[in-house]
């Protein structure tokens, strides 16, 4: 048994100080970049070419054992924004942070006032509670992963008086909207996507003509790789994000005869780093709400699966700060259908 397999055992009994836990992910991390740096093309296609052989969306029977909204009120920012978010300055906070990665996606994604926009894999509605807001006359429709998710967007935008928000929950494997769109937008949506040409043969079939795909993802430099839950070092694939792959900035490239990239951005891995430091703080200053929302979804179990999510923040952290943030960070496409 390696080291860092020992430490993820241990820390499953009893709990472990976070210089530990920080210990065996930053040699995880570095195991991986090891691996993943002498990746080039052909290795992306490779990887392509594998996924080819799987479903759109492995293990979705995975997010029915609903975690509580209520936990996520506790943990995440104002907005509720369940991915990266921006920050401007050493003194941004975290509901700064989200404001700006919203008009930062907005922005990128080209998205006005009368257009039709489809949101895949909303989360807790913060994107497209914003635009519905700021662009009145576009129409929303934001697609859920959970039916937790479905009725907090809906409650929300019934409070907001948003009219032109619809939400609806489906499984990635069979969704099929009877409407094309101007706008199609993922935020953080394709690392839970095994077999992105499915999805993307799919999805270019729903742009309306002249329409954009603009997808938001975390990303790797050089090299792609799977959570793969074989690997009992992989804790993460173990029990947080099962089904799940992280692409490298320049494994969309694979899909060119679908989807032509207009424009790109990278925001360095030091915002996700800070992102989930700030949740992570929030975590421990409302310990006891959380373990009682966390105790209607876990049980006798809650205290282990309160290490488990302690240890998701750490591990996010210590990934996305890994070498300074140049290993993995945040990629942004827009892009439109290939001639």
């Amino acid at each position: 048994m390696s080291v860092v397999s020992a430490i993820i055992g241990t820390a499953e009994r009893v709990p472990l100080p976070d210089v530990v836990i920080r210990a065996a992910i930053q040699r995880l991390c570095s195991r991986t970049a090891t691996r993943l740096a002498a990746h080039d093309a052909a290795a992306d296609a490779a990887f392509a070419g594998r996924m080819m052989l799987r479903p759109i969306a492995e293990h979705a029977e995975a997010g029915r054992d609903e975690v509580p909204a209520s936990f996520f009120a506790d943990v995440l920012g104002p907005s509720r924004k369940y991915s990266c978010c921006f920050y401007k300055t050493a003194a941004t906070t975290l509901q700064e942070a989200e404001e700006e990665a919203l008009r930062q996606t907005v922005e990128h994604a080209g998205l006005a006032d009368g257009q039709t926009i489809l949101e895949l894999g909303c989360g807790w509605g913060s994107l497209s509670l914003w635009v519905a807001r700021q662009f009145p006359h576009a129409k929303v429709t934001a697609v859920a992963t959970s039916q937790a998710q479905r009725a907090h967007v809906e409650e929300q935008a019934r409070q907001r008086g948003l009219l032109n928000l619809r939400a609806v929950a489906a499984d990635m494997n069979v969704f099929a909207p009877d409407a094309q769109f101007d706008r199609i937008v993922a935020v953080e949506t394709f690392e839970h996507i095994m077999n992105w040409r499915k999805l993307m043969t799919r999805l270019r079939s729903w742009l309306a003509p002249e329409g954009r795909f603009f997808m938001h993802i975390a990303t790797h430099r050089t090299g792609s790789h799977l959570f793969d839950r074989s690997d009992r070092e992989d804790w993460i694939a173990q029990h947080v994000f099962t089904g799940g792959l992280m692409p490298s900035h320049h494994l969309v490239r694979q899909f060119d005869d679908l989807f032509a990239i207009e424009k790109e951005w990278c925001w360095s891995g030091t915002h996700y780093q800070r992102t989930a430091n700030d949740w992570l703080a929030n975590f421990d200053a409302h310990r006891d709400a959380i373990e009682a929302s966390l105790r209607k979804a876990y049980g006798e179990q809650t205290c282990m699966w309160m290490r488990r999510w302690r240890w998701l923040l750490l591990a996010t952290s210590g990934l996305f700060g890994y070498a300074d943030g140049t290993e993995w960070g945040v990629s942004h496409y827009r892009m439109k259908a290939a001639e």
